[in-house]
């Protein structure tokens, strides 16, 4: 079987077309960049590879032969489209420049990332932003593959294999509807009790989920599901409506609690609080404006430490 001819190289096809242009080599090594030596082997290496003379070579200039002007022709729609693909590369490479891609626990978009946008737009006015929501397990894996630069979640800890930094403290409370029993009690709850009475939770895999289950875990208790919801607002409408008391961040009741359609029953044997994070991946660590972004955040880190990152010992697959 014949070896394959090897493919011309297309920066000494561009050369060429210059040169059968401006009806000099020297000329076009200086459109080129390059110098006319350099010019001269790279484009005797064209005629090698081709097995063809395109070039008159004189004193007074070099002009194309025949198959110099045939193989410039044939040529025309490679280098057009080699340029279009540079300008092409040239645009996405400015655009990822400009464009940051989030994910955030659901707590976390609804309540915080909003405000953290609203200042980076006022500072970037030209940087776009696409934002993934989900729990905090599923934050987790978006940033493990690639798939968003930054993530932002909250729970007991993140896998070691990704570095985070702390942004704030957030603290679940229970909290009841006004016409529920326990709206009018004048003791605070037990951890017992708590564990005793069926709630409305989250699913399992979001921070708040899992805070509340390592919190009861250590107590050596468990959670009593009634109902799993996967929307914060809709386990405030089941809690509102007397359903089953619920364990939500304060910055998802606070509304609902001054309207008076929630209510926080102490529970005095039971501390609810988990770290809200921002999250990356030690192979991407955060560009320029995810670095804007987190300092925006508040984030509980130094220059050093967000261009180096850290572990969170894991409590469990997901935050």
């Amino acid at each position: 079987m014949p070896l394959a001819q090897p493919l011309p190289d297309v920066a000494a096809l561009d050369l060429l077309r210059t040169v059968g242009d401006l009806g000099s080599i020297n000329a076009a090594a200086e459109v080129h960049g390059v110098t006319q030596p350099a010019a001269s082997m790279r484009l005797r290496s064209l005629e090698r590879v081709l097995g063809l003379p395109l070039l008159e070579r004189a004193r007074t200039g070099s002009r194309l032969t025949p198959a110099g002007h045939a193989t410039v022709e044939w040529s025309a729609s490679i280098l057009d489209g080699m340029r279009a693909l540079q300008a092409g590369t040239i645009a996405l490479r400015r655009d990822a420049r400009s464009h940051l891609r989030l994910g955030a626990s659901l707590t976390v978009a609804e309540y915080l990332v909003p405000g953290w946008l609203r200042q980076l737009g006022v500072a970037l006015p030209d940087v776009a932003v696409s934002l993934e929501m989900g729990n905090s397990s599923h934050i987790l894996d978006l940033v493990s593959q690639g798939d968003v630069e930054l993530g932002f979640t909250e729970g007991p800890g993140v896998s070691r294999r990704l570095r985070s930094c702390d942004l704030r403290v957030d603290e679940l409370v229970v909290v009841v509807g006004a016409g529920h029993a326990w709206s009018r009690r004048r003791r605070p709850l037990t951890a017992s009790e708590l564990a005793a009475t069926p709630l409305v939770l989250r699913e399992q895999g979001s921070g708040t989920r899992d805070t509340l289950t390592v919190e009861m875990g250590e107590l050596g208790l468990e959670v009593t599901p009634l109902m799993e919801l996967a929307s914060t607002t809709a386990i405030k409408g089941a809690t509102i409506a007397g359903t089953a008391p619920a364990v939500l961040s304060t910055l998802a009741v606070e509304a609902e609690i001054r309207a008076g359609q929630l209510l926080v029953v102490p529970c005095r044997d039971l501390v609810l609080r988990r770290t809200i994070r921002a999250v990356w991946s030690p192979e991407r660590p955060p560009g320029p404006i995810a670095h804007r972004l987190l300092a925006l955040a508040g984030a509980v880190a130094t220059t050093k430490t967000l261009r180096k990152g850290r572990s969170v010992s894991p409590v469990g697959p997901g935050g």
